[in-house]
């Protein structure tokens, strides 16, 4: 009877400290957060078309400048903070991206700059780029490939 009791107060306990979530509430938050993160990027392509700029340029401008507030942002802390309020809506984007690589430089740079940024800057960011060049590679040769043989 003792390990029933137990197990009853274990699962009690579990109930009391896990995190309950508003399904509709953080689907909202998202929402708002990739919104205006998109809104954000739509005014940057809007101002360098304004200033003659093409589309390809534009849209280069706009990722620059996206990357670049995310690490700044992240160096103050504040994309933190928004990305635990807006969830999914803030890692996703482009600026997620750019968290995820800034994030373990600030957080390792007092073990130094080779084996604490150097090292660690990729930790969560370095897989989706390893794996991304490696396809992007596999699916050039591939396509090259097709092209010898006339495919293509």
């Amino acid at each position: 009877m003792d390990k029933k009791r137990q197990q009853q107060a274990y699962e009690n306990y579990v109930k009391q400290k896990t995190p309950v979530h508003n399904l509709p509430a953080n689907m909202t938050k998202a929402f708002v957060t990739g919104g205006a993160i998109c809104v954000l990027g739509q005014g940057i392509l809007n101002i360098c078309e304004k200033a003659g700029l093409d589309k390809d340029i534009s849209g280069g401008w706009c990722s620059m400048l996206l990357v670049f507030l995310s690490a700044v942002l992240t160096g103050f802390n504040v994309y933190p903070r928004i990305a635990k309020w807006g969830g999914a809506g803030a890692l996703v984007p482009i600026t997620g991206f750019a968290n995820s690589v800034a994030a373990p430089a600030i957080e390792y740079k007092k073990e130094g700059q080779v084996m604490g940024i150097g090292c660690k800057i990729f930790t969560i960011a370095g897989p989706v780029i390893l794996y991304g060049i490696f396809t992007s590679w596999v699916l050039g040769l591939f396509y090259w490939l097709l092209r010898i043989v006339g495919v293509l």
